[in-house]
């Protein structure tokens, strides 16, 4: 009997991985021994940097919120808190989008924290 060689399996497999490998630099688009292991760790990275993208985000607007606090004469901990005091309850995605689009706004909000916190 003879031996199974799975000639069109494994091309359709290795032609997978390498379309997946294109615009990487040197062997690593070109060979599949290389191919492979760079595709591997690049599946890794995106799994981390899924993730890590939320904690960016996040910290962005936290960053844009405390400027625009600051302006306004409160530190971010203490506008949070006075926001929570006084039951408006607005993530920091909107927060940060009011802070750069509608400063006026930005600011009442910043005063009705400083009255709940008074």
């Amino acid at each position: 009997m003879p031996r199974v060689k799975g000639g069109t399996v494994t091309r359709k497999r290795r032609k997978k991985v390498l379309k997946l490998a294109k615009g990487y630099r040197g062997a690593k688009h070109l060979l599949f021994k290389a191919a492979n292991a760079q595709v591997m760790v690049s599946y890794r990275y995106a799994f981390r940097d899924r993730r890590a993208t939320k904690r960016n985000f996040r910290s962005l607007w936290i960053a844009r919120i405390n400027a625009a606090a600051r302006i306004n004469g409160l530190s971010y901990s203490k506008l949070m808190h006075g926001l929570k005091v006084a039951n408006i309850d607005m993530n920091r995605k909107m927060l940060a989008d009011i802070a750069i689009a509608d400063p006026d706004s930005f600011a009442a909000l910043a005063e009705t924290a400083k009255k709940a916190l008074a």
